[in-house]
């Protein structure tokens, strides 16, 4: 009996502990950093619900926050943990707040729901003090600006201060902080006025170091590296380069309360993710004019330079094409040369040369630049290609520095077929046509017949009388329309534009049927772009192709149409000058894609004009 008695004071007694600890097994709390903040301020409100079983949690509702901007939140964490057995768990929703008010506010309950139940917070009253707007420019997650500028900062470095003219200056952007940050964005790119900018190996991985800066220890990356060419004199300015850092900072400690000091513990996670926009120095360069003095041949190079000259062909006929090739090459910026210029014997035509760069972008920029001048000589006999000069100012000497290449000396042969009448501009073709269009005058065997007297007025009288007014009638229509032309002179050449090619075709496709690809070629371009200018309203003196071409896409012809105008100028450019190889068929060929690109271009402007 006695025995039923203990056992049930023991399970009454276990199930009354049960109970209370059912009862107190869940809290919901609200709580904030800190209860007196000033105006500009920044600080972080927390709900947290403790229990065991924190995932069955549901429905979490905020209270309005009067009297404050929520600047961040809810940010949701959990936390889970086993003491003797017993799991326990809490959640956390914060709220990174700032005052809107000066005043005292009261953040009113939340709630959430648990097991059936709904649990809520009680309210808590925060006082606003007034403050200044430095410390709203301060205040950023807790460190001032003065903090995070001492911590996070860019420097721009240069290899030099004061420079010359066309000299090479390299300058270093360097990332330098104490903090852990994340990838910075480009906010505002530096400007280089006064100087041409060449990017040094551009960088995709930032890699920090440890150095030293004014005696303290930093983490340092390399994060853009430029090298400047002065192009004007004086003291020039580099403007900064600014970035936006994600900076991840640790709230500092608020108080003296030990607990806030040890959760504040990075292990915690108490941490957050603040943006301070970092931008480097203004450097100030001093260039200095190059000495007096200068060569002739001096265009402005600045560096250490090489100067190769070669020619592909020595033994050639007349109208045979030839490649001079010029190569500049060491240490300078390549881009910026200028082209020298060869000096030809008579007898040759040189054309727009082919230039290649490339272009080294290590610390000191290099490279070489490669000039290919296509020349033809048109007259035979022993030639020489005079020296090709080039001179150049190198720094570290202080002297300007000639260059000269070797002299050529080219033997070209009279072509096949030619005479000395070739040699001087005519072909046989030439001659024979003088014989067949000049005749002699014949002085005997006329068969003349006696004139008979007109008796009678016929009726071609009448017509002759009459001829004259109606050749008058027109000759005032026509006048007219010509006066009105006139008025309109890209008028006039843009209704005459398709008529003066075909004339230009017709001579083109005669020098095709006497085999003459040099004259077909000529006249073939002469047609094109004599059309082009007509049509597209382009004077004489000042037509290009590229335009032309910019003026054709502009009236809307079709890009693929526009193309094939491109490839026949650069075919009938090319072969003019180089005409060996080309067959009658190939012209062929080009002769009626010419004549089919010209109709479809005039369709197709005409068209637009129309519209």
């Amino acid at each position: 009996m006695k025995r039923n008695n203990y056992l049930k004071i023991f399970m009454f007694c276990l199930a009354l502990i049960c109970f209370n600890t059912g009862i107190n097994a869940q809290q919901f709390n609200a709580t904030v950093d800190r209860t007196t903040v000033g105006q500009f301020d920044r600080f972080q409100f927390y709900f947290t619900f403790e229990g065991a079983d924190i995932n069955s949690t549901s429905n979490f509702r905020p209270p309005s926050f009067p009297g404050f901007k929520i600047l961040s939140g809810p940010n949701q964490s959990s936390s889970m943990q086993i003491i003797n057995g017993k799991v326990s768990g809490s959640l956390i929703f914060s709220y990174i707040l700032q005052p809107s008010n000066i005043g005292e506010f009261t953040v009113g309950s939340a709630s959430i729901d648990f097991g059936g139940k709904t649990f809520h917070t009680q309210p808590v009253k925060i006082k606003v003090e007034k403050g200044t707007p430095q410390q709203q420019k301060e205040s950023t997650g807790g460190y001032t600006q003065e903090e995070l500028a001492k911590n996070v900062f860019i420097l721009a470095e240069s290899n030099k201060s004061r420079t010359l003219l066309g000299e090479q200056v390299t300058v270093t952007y360097k990332l330098y902080t104490k903090l852990n940050i994340s990838s910075p964005q480009i906010s505002k790119l530096p400007s280089y006025d006064g100087f041409w900018a060449e990017e040094v190996g551009a960088l995709q991985n930032i890699n920090f170091e440890i150095a030293m800066y004014k005696g303290e220890r930093y983490r340092v990356a390399k994060i853009k590296q430029v090298a400047l060419f002065p192009s004007k004199t004086g003291t020039l300015s580099v403007t900064p380069f600014a970035l936006n850092i994600p900076v991840i900072v640790k709230k500092k400690k608020t108080g003296n309360d030990v607990f806030d000091e040890f959760f504040n513990d990075s292990f915690f996670g108490r941490t957050e993710t603040i943006e301070y926009p970092a931008k480097s120095n203004t450097l100030k360069i001093d260039v200095d004019p190059l000495p007096s003095g200068a060569p002739a041949s001096f265009s402005g190079a600045v560096g250490e330079l090489n100067l190769k000259a070669e020619l592909d062909k020595k033994d050639v006929t007349a109208n045979e094409s030839i490649t001079l090739r010029l190569t500049i090459s060491g240490n300078g910026n390549i881009k910026l040369l200028k082209v020298p210029e060869p000096q030809l014997p008579a007898g040759f035509e040189k054309y727009e040369p082919k230039i290649v760069e490339n272009v080294n972008r290590g610390a000191v920029i290099s490279g070489q630049k490669i000039i290919d001048y296509l020349i033809v000589p048109r007259t035979a006999g022993e030639k020489e290609i005079p020296p090709v000069e080039f001179t150049y100012f190198n720094p570290s000497s202080r002297k300007y520095v000639t260059l000269k290449t070797q002299p050529f000396k080219i033997n070209v042969r009279q072509g096949v077929g030619g005479n000395e009448t070739a040699s001087q501009g005519f072909s046989r073709e030439d001659v024979k046509m003088l014989s067949e269009d000049i005749r002699y005058i014949k002085t005997s065997n006329f068969n003349l017949e006696p004139r008979h007297e007109i008796s009678l007025i016929k009726p071609m009288f009448w017509v002759s009388m009459l001829f004259p007014l109606f050749a008058l009638i027109g000759a005032v229509v026509v006048k007219r329309r010509q006066d009105k032309l006139s008025g309109n002179v890209l008028l006039m050449r843009y209704n005459k534009a398709e008529k003066a090619a075909r004339k230009r075709l017709k001579v083109s496709k005669e020098a095709l049927d006497k085999n003459n690809t040099v004259n077909f070629y000529s006249e073939l371009s002469l047609a094109l772009f004599g059309y082009l200018e007509d049509k597209l309203g382009i004077q004489k003196s000042e037509f290009t192709m590229d335009d032309a071409v910019e003026r054709l896409l502009q009236r809307n012809v079709d890009s693929s149409l526009v193309d094939r105008v491109k490839k026949i100028a650069e075919k009938c450019e090319y072969v003019r000058f180089a005409p060996q190889g080309e067959t009658t068929a190939e012209a062929k060929e080009i002769y009626n894609e010419a004549v089919k690109v010209i109709v479809e271009v005039d369709a197709a402007v005409d068209a637009r004009r129309k519209k």
